[in-house]
């Protein structure tokens, strides 16, 4: 019994790891995509400009939540910035589906963020 316990709280512990790594990737988000719309404010950046930027903050975003998860976790650490950028990628999906209720420039689109946010958590673990 006082195994399972044990257990038990390692997952649970597990699971703020990833939490508290989405929160900082999500905070790192907010400041960068408040960068890009006081540039955009400043200047006339063009569209593609702004979705290469979009794109950057994405992979940054991911990569800092990595880091952190990697720290964190110690072992298997690109397995966690692996899931931590999977986990970013879905809570950016189901709120963006939640507004828009319909994919944004289809499905190639949405490959390329996932494997985006994945390949940023991936390398942002490694590197920790």
């Amino acid at each position: 019994m006082e195994r399972n316990k044990s257990v038990i709280n390692g997952y649970v512990e597990k699971v703020f790891w990833l939490i508290k790594s989405l929160l900082c990737a999500y905070v790192v988000t907010g400041i960068l995509l408040a960068f890009i719309t006081f540039l955009l404010y400043k200047w006339e950046i063009s569209e593609t400009k702004i979705m290469a930027g979009v794109m950057a903050v994405y992979i940054l975003s991911t990569f800092a939540g990595g880091i952190l998860v990697g720290k964190l976790a110690k072992r298997r650490k690109f397995l966690w910035g692996f899931l931590e950028g999977f986990f970013y990628f879905c809570v950016l999906f189901f709120v963006s589906y939640g507004i828009y209720h319909s994919l944004q420039n289809g499905g190639v689109n949405v490959l390329t963020v996932f494997l985006l946010c994945t390949a940023g958590g991936t390398i942002g673990g490694m590197i920790s």
